[in-house]
C-alpha cells in the first residue's frame, strides 16, 4: 500500500471515529459532562502512558522539562483543550449536538482569522471573501437561536488556539497528548475524589458497561488523535483539509437524523452560508497550492558565467 493511499485510511478513520462520537458520549449518561471530562482526562493519561511505555519513549520527558518555554506552552494548550473537550461533552449531554458540529464547520475560518490577528498574516481575496460569508452565518444564527451560538464559537476559537500552539510546540501526537493529559490530571482527580465524597459519581454505580465505556474514554481520545497524526504525515495539506469536513458532517447527521434535534430553515440558511464559507476557503486554498506548485516546476534561468 502506498503512504498516500495508507494516509488517507488514516486520515478518514480518525474523521470518522470523531463525527461518531455524539453516540458514545451519549452513552455515558447519566455521568455528568464534568465527571465525563474528568474520567477522559485520566484515562488518557494512562493509556498513552502505556503506549509509550510500550514503545520505551517515556526518556523524552527530560528533555521537555528542560525547555521551559516549553512547558509553559502546554499548560495552555492543555487548558484550552480542556475548554474544548468540556464544551463538547456538555453541548452533547443537554441535546445541543447540531451545535457542536457548527463549530468544526467554522473551525477552519477561525484558524485563518487567528492568523490574522495573532500572527499578522496577510490574506488573499478568497480567504477574505470566506470571512465575510462566514461572519453573516454567525449573524443569521445568532438571530435563529435568539443569541450568539457562543457553544459553537467557544468549540472553535478553544480548538483553534490550541492547534496554534501545538504548531508551535512540535510536539508528537502521543508525547502531546500525554504531558497535556498529564498537566490536567491532578485536578481531574481531585474532582472525582470530591464527587464521588458527595455521593454524586456515577462511576461503578450504574452498569459494568457504562463503567466500562467511561474507562475507553481514555483509548477513544488517543486513537483517532494517533490516526490523525499518521494522515499529517501522509497527506498534502489539500487532502486533509477536504477530509477534515467529514467529522462535523457526521455530527450533523448525527444531531438531526438520530437525536431528532429541530432544523428550522432559518437556522439551515446560516449553515448553508457557513458551507458556502467553506467552498470558497477550500476553492482558495486549491487554487493557491496548484500555483505554488507551478512556480516550483518553473526553472530559472542560468546565471550568466563572468569573465
Amino acid at each position: 500500500m502506498t503512504p498516500l493511499r495508507l494516509g488517507y485510511l488514516y486520515g478518514i478513520g480518525a474523521y470518522l471515529l470523531w463525527g461518531f462520537f455524539p453516540l458514545y458520549f451519549k452513552l455515558l449518561r447519566p455521568a455528568g459532562p464534568l465527571e465525563i471530562l474528568a474520567h477522559r482526562v485520566v484515562w488518557s493519561v494512562l493509556f498513552v502512558a502505556l503506549l509509550l511505555g510500550a514503545l520505551r519513549n517515556i526518556g523524552f520527558l527530560r528533555a521537555l522539562l528542560r525547555r521551559g518555554w516549553a512547558v509553559a506552552g502546554i499548560v495552555a494548550a492543555a487548558l484550552l483543550i480542556a475548554v474544548n473537550w468540556g464544551t463538547y461533552i456538555y453541548g452533547v449531554s443537554s441535546d445541543r449536538v447540531v451545535e457542536t458540529a457548527l463549530g468544526y464547520f467554522i473551525n477552519p475560518l477561525v484558524v485563518v482569522l487567528l492568523g490574522v490577528t495573532v500572527l499578522r498574516e496577510r490574506l488573499r481575496p478568497g480567504q477574505w471573501v470566506a470571512l465575510g460569508i462566514g461572519g453573516s452565518a454567525v449573524a443569521v444564527l445568532a438571530v435563529d437561536y435568539g443569541r450568539l451560538p457562543w457553544l459553537a464559537l467557544t468549540l472553535a476559537f478553544s480548538f483553534a488556539g490550541y492547534g496554534l500552539i501545538k504548531k508551535r510546540l512540535g510536539l508528537p501526537a502521543a508525547e502531546g497528548l500525554f504531558v497535556e493529559s498529564a498537566v490536567l490530571a491532578l485536578p481531574a482527580l481531585g474532582y472525582l475524589a470530591w464527587l464521588s465524597h458527595r455521593g454524586g459519581m456515577a462511576f461503578g454505580h450504574v452498569s459494568a458497561g457504562h463503567t466500562a465505556l467511561l474507562v475507553l474514554a481514555g483509548a477513544a481520545t488517543a486513537i483517532p488523535l494517533l490516526l490523525f497524526a499518521g494522515a499529517a504525515n501522509r497527506l498534502p495539506l489539500t487532502g486533509l483539509g477536504m477530509i477534515q469536513y467529514l467529522a462535523p458532517i457526521l455530527q450533523l447527521a448525527c444531531g438531526v437524523l438520530i437525536f431528532h434535534e429541530p432544523m428550522p430553515p432559518a437556522r439551515l440558511a446560516g449553515f448553508a452560508l457557513v458551507w458556502l464559507a467553506l467552498v470558497v476557503f477550500t476553492a482558495d486554498a486549491i487554487r493557491h497550492t496548484r500555483q505554488a506548485r507551478q512556480a516550483a516546476r518553473v526553472p530559472t534561468a542560468a546565471p550568466v558565467p563572468t569573465p
